[in-house]
């Protein structure tokens, strides 16, 4: 039976370098990798322009870039088992509740935040690792 890893990913280039590492050790056990994105509002907006409409939501962004991703690292890893989806809260609260969903075996998270201010302050990883129910793999990203 395969483990679960979850890595959350926001559009930035260190999110990226973690679901990328994610992805590598996923590819080699054999477990799979569910890239998320967070959206901490249920916005939903109309918007017409001209005789067109559009619905901009928050939760279909977050779909939508976390499948972006995970289509860009399954092109790197095509042996990888990975999905995708998007997770409502704050990035360090969803992936937590995430993991927890899912039964996860391990969360990656980069170290963005974890030095100066950011330690202080807090951080996603700071968040994650205070609060997972499962192990918790920080990348360095910056």
């Amino acid at each position: 039976m395969s483990k679960i890893i979850i890595v959350g990913v926001d559009g930035s280039d260190t999110a990226f370098d973690a679901a990328t590492r994610a992805a590598e050790l996923a590819s080699k056990t054999g477990d799979e990798l569910r890239v998320v994105s967070a959206h901490a509002k249920d916005n939903t907006e109309v918007v017409h322009i001209g005789s067109d409409t559009w619905i901009l939501d928050d939760a279909d962004q977050a779909n939508k870039l976390s499948a972006n991703i995970a289509e860009r690292l399954r092109q790197s890893f095509p042996e990888a088992n990975i999905t995708s989806g998007a997770i409502h809260g704050k990035p360090a609260e969803g992936l937590v509740k995430e993991a927890e969903e899912l039964g996860a075996d391990l969360i990656v998270v980069g170290n963005v935040g974890m030095k100066g201010l950011g330690r202080v302050l807090g951080s996603v990883a700071s968040g994650v690792v205070n609060n997972a129910p499962c192990d918790v793999y920080i990348v360095k990203t910056a």
